[in-house]
């Protein structure tokens, strides 16, 4: 019982994290435009709970953590149902390193291997469904806003 009361405030908490959203683009090296709406995760509270327990995202849908500084990130899947792709990015827009279908729900870390300043999330598949690679470049108010 005294578990459930802890869990009780938590939950309500999580239930009232909201996210706003912005257009994205991700510009591919030959020129291709790949357009989304991303959720915005900017504060502590929207980057720790993130994607977790949504069970479906629109194909043209993603979420956009801004860390507010470039450094490397370490991300988990820990009650996340849906496999993701992510996607790390420089300050500047441009995509450092991608982890591709990451497993839901595995709390083993996904390492950005070089400092970053954002992640967008994507559904898993959307990486390789569009061809996107490191150094295609992400479009977004957000980044734009950033930028030195």
């Amino acid at each position: 019982m005294a578990l459930f009361l802890w869990l009780v405030p938590f939950c309500a908490t999580a239930a009232d994290i909201t996210f706003d959203t912005a257009p994205l683009q991700i510009i591919s090296a030959g020129g291709k435009v790949h357009r989304f709406t991303a959720e915005l995760a900017v504060d502590s509270d929207q980057r720790a709970h993130g994607l977790m327990d949504r069970r479906h995202m629109p194909r043209d849908r993603g979420m956009l953590f801004d860390f507010g500084q470039t450094r490397q990130v370490m991300m988990w899947m820990k009650n996340t149902y849906l496999p993701l792709d992510m996607l790390f990015i420089a300050r500047d827009g441009k995509v450092e390193t991608i982890r591709e279908n990451a497993v839901p729900l595995s709390e083993a870390i996904i390492d950005s291997r070089v400092p970053v300043a954002f992640v967008l999330e994507l559904n898993g598949g959307t990486v390789s469904r569009l061809g996107i690679a490191p150094g295609d470049i992400i479009d977004s108010p957000r980044i734009s806003a950033s930028k030195p």
